[in-house]
């Protein structure tokens, strides 16, 4: 920038009467230039809850163990993130946001249908002819790996026991597509939400835990898929406007010890619920909706509430920012393939078996690590997913497509913003 000269730099005017004996006064120092404002970028303590989540959701599907969804329930926190990021956008245009949600959403989630639906017609599996979705209704339910509005149809059993996979992959593949309808619903209804949030915050930010405690405990039985996808919107609408108040500010208006005084005795009331209501696996919550839905609404209030609204990892957590861009710019890619690229790891392990110098006892020792090995090599096949597959985020986004998007510069350095 050209700095402006000083009056002892000026060039005398040739017109002027010149001031002899008169000494001049020094030319007043220009104020110095206002710091600029930092260019606002993503919040990295956000950025690493959802990269928290992701790795959870990962791990529960392949172990199975319940006491993770107390541990961290990751799609309450998950859906807070997602409705705070909204909130934020919706200071544009309403229909031009929803339709960039959805842009953002759908091609991902129709390349993985393309794959998934392949391998389903490859084993057999005809839709119209299939006795738990058969008929017109399977064919128009096919719709859904377009547009998830609803649940999308799959065989329950498909090939054979002794194939490549298991004869369940379809249903542990298509699972967690329920979580696309859900935050489609929420992207859908998120102007409304939110417009209700700004007038009656309190009653918009409790009325789902309400109505968790209608539908979620079988007060009122809603039948098939419209039951279920109405209680999924009940169990984390709380945390989807969680998302809300964070944004606007008004979890920082109420003192610190009152609001995790409050979150603490909804999420002892969650426990207390799960402990009569277990489901089949136990303690997962998961299977018990009033339990999920207030623990996990207490569980976000805390987590928002010390929310420190880093602009750079801290401390020893910085070694991993590249991980935790890497995972938020291919959360979608990560969350949909993640189920299938872990069945796919079977077949890859049960060839070790097939080794020639392989004893008995190399052979028990396999089968006691044999999770632990799936563990392991899920996430180089999660990295490969990522290099070939991850790109349609960006195109979606209508961003360049990028192979690695760590947040890494090609001299080493991080890309801001």
């Amino acid at each position: 920038m050209t700095q402006r000269p000083t009056a002892a730099a000026t060039p005398a005017d040739p017109t002027s009467t010149p001031s002899y004996g008169v000494p001049q006064q020094p030319a007043a120092p220009e104020p110095p230039a206002a710091p600029r404002a930092p260019k606002p970028g993503r919040d990295r303590y956000l950025d690493l809850l959802r990269s928290v989540a992701l790795v959870r959701v990962v791990v529960y599907h392949l172990f199975g163990w319940a006491w993770l969804t107390v541990l961290f329930p990751s799609m309450g926190v998950m859906f807070a993130l997602a409705g705070s990021l909204m909130a934020r956008s919706l200071k544009r245009p309403a229909l031009g946001v929803i339709r960039g949600r959805i842009r953002r959403l759908l091609p991902p989630l129709w390349a993985f249908s393309a794959v998934a639906l392949t391998l389903m017609f490859l084993g057999g599996w005809n839709p119209a002819k299939d006795p738990d979705h058969g008929g017109t209704w399977g064919l128009v339910g096919l719709l859904n790996y377009l547009v998830p509005i609803g649940a999308p149809p799959y065989p329950w059993s498909i090939g054979s026991e002794s194939g490549i996979l298991e004869n369940t992959w379809a249903v542990q593949a298509a699972g967690p597509l329920w979580y696309l309808r859900a935050y489609l619903w929420f992207v859908i209804a998120s102007p409304l939400l939110l417009w209700a949030f700004r007038r009656v915050p309190w009653a918009t930010l409790l009325a789902p835990l309400a109505l968790t405690a209608v539908v979620g405990t079988g007060l009122v039985k809603i039948p098939g898929e419209t039951g279920n996808a109405v209680t999924d919107f009940a169990v984390y609408g709380s945390c989807w406007v969680l998302g809300f108040a964070h944004h606007e500010g008004l979890l920082k208006k109420i003192p610190r010890y009152m609001s995790v005084s409050c979150a603490a005795l909804i999420m002892a009331f969650g426990i207390w619920w799960a402990s009569g209501h277990k489901g089949p696996d136990g303690w997962d919550l998961n299977d018990i909706p009033l339990a999920q839905a207030t623990w996990s609404f207490g569980f976000v209030v805390i987590l928002l509430q010390y929310s420190p609204s880093w602009q750079e990892l801290p401390g020893r957590l910085a070694k991993w920012d590249k991980l935790v861009t890497l995972s938020n710019n291919r959360a979608v890619t990560i969350y949909l393939w993640h189920n299938l690229l872990i069945m796919a790891t079977v077949p890859l392990i049960d060839r070790l078996y097939g080794l020639p110098f392989m004893t008995d006892g190399m052979m028990s020792a396999l089968d006691s690590s044999y999770t632990v090995l799936m563990f392991l090599l899920v996430w180089p096949l999660i990295g490969l997913t990522i290099l070939t597959l991850g790109w349609i985020e960006d195109v979606a986004a209508k961003r360049s497509p990028r192979l690695w998007p760590n947040g890494a510069k090609r001299g080493g350095g991080r890309r801001k913003g």
